[in-house]
């Protein structure tokens, strides 16, 4: 008959735990006095620990990023995948930034131009991969900025048109050539009169 009391147990009334029927009465004075549920998670802790248990448990957190207030189970969530300021990559560049300031990095970077090794076009950086899909590889010589016009002329050996100073000095040569030939020829004249035999008898 002991041996059956000694294996009954009661549930004590506190904690919900299964406590021996000779014990139950000691246990849950003890119990009520020095431990307390936690009403997120159901564990028993002492009572005087139980605000750090909620704190460092389960209480929200602020993101070491934003500064915003988070709850405890879902901060991974928050940093990887939603905070403002979680650091992402540029999609044309690459380039480390804030997501906060993506979009309008991405609208400035997305129209830069890069050239097309097989059309020789000029492509725009968010059109480049649809273009690439699309390429047929044919050379448009007539599309292309100025400094790539300068510098195939450069590299094949096409003449370049004359700077205009140059221009300029020849024309001005040419005009003093003429210049002094006409002078030459009025002196020659000037002297011929002078010297005229006629004029002198």
């Amino acid at each position: 008959m002991d041996s059956l009391l000694d294996q009954a147990t009661s549930t004590c009334s506190h904690c919900d735990r299964a406590i021996p029927v000779a014990n139950v009465d000691l246990h849950y004075a003890h119990c009520s006095r020095k431990l307390q549920k936690c009403k997120v998670c159901g564990d028993m802790v002492p009572r005087n620990n139980a605000e750090d248990h909620y704190l460092t448990t389960h209480a929200p957190i602020s993101c070491s990023l934003c500064s915003e207030t988070v709850d405890r189970d879902i901060i991974d969530i928050h940093t990887g995948e939603n905070c403002p300021k979680r650091i992402v990559t540029c999609d044309f560049c690459e380039f480390p930034l804030p997501a906060i300031d993506l979009a309008e990095h991405q609208e400035v970077c997305g129209n830069r131009t890069e050239l097309c090794h097989l059309c020789n076009k000029y492509v725009r950086l968010r059109e480049r991969y649809n273009h690439e899909a699309g390429c047929n590889g044919i050379q448009d010589s007539t599309v292309g900025s100025s400094r790539n016009v300068r510098e195939t002329e450069r590299n094949e050996g096409v003449p370049r048109r004359q700077p205009r100073n140059e221009y300029s000095t020849k024309r001005l040569l040419f005009s003093i050539a003429v210049t002094g030939g006409i002078a030459v020829i009025l002196g020659s004249m000037f002297l011929q009169k002078k010297t005229d035999p006629s004029e002198m008898h």
